[in-house]
């Protein structure tokens, strides 16, 4: 006997729904992005004044490639054009931590079914679909 419609099972709707969204994410940029005014090495230079004139702004994009931290600097026009797509990486994320928990859940909820249906049969009694019966 096959088991429910998977369209008609738990959760199928807002799962659906995430997976519409993925496929609305275009381009999408990991790591993370600092902007940074740092001092120099100089000791007559004006960043090490009271107060100090720090050096700056530098646009940091830190990602991991190959288990390694890798640092580029980036320019206000490349943060400004690709800012999209670092918030598309967080998004990514976070969607796809939501339909992780949704499958589960899911899958949580067809075997608390099957195992009752399977208890039904064990026992020969059928439950009744009516209060009070």
């Amino acid at each position: 006997m096959a088991g429910p419609d998977p369209d008609h099972r738990p959760w199928a709707a807002t799962r659906r729904g995430i997976a519409e969204q993925l496929g609305q994410i275009d381009g999408v940029l990991p790591g993370s992005v600092v902007v940074r005014h740092m001092r120099c090495g100089k000791p007559s230079c004006a960043c090490r004044a009271d107060p100090p004139a720090l050096h700056g702004p530098y646009i940091q994009w830190t990602r991991t490639v190959h288990g390694k931290t890798v640092t580029q600097y980036l320019s206000q026009e490349q943060l400004a054009r690709h800012q999209p797509w670092f918030d598309n990486a967080r998004r990514l994320k976070e969607l796809v931590a939501k339909l992780e928990i949704l499958s589960v859940k899911a899958l949580e909820s067809e075997n608390r079914r099957a195992s009752t249906t399977q208890a039904t049969k064990a026992t020969g009694r059928r439950q009744s679909r009516r209060p009070g019966s």
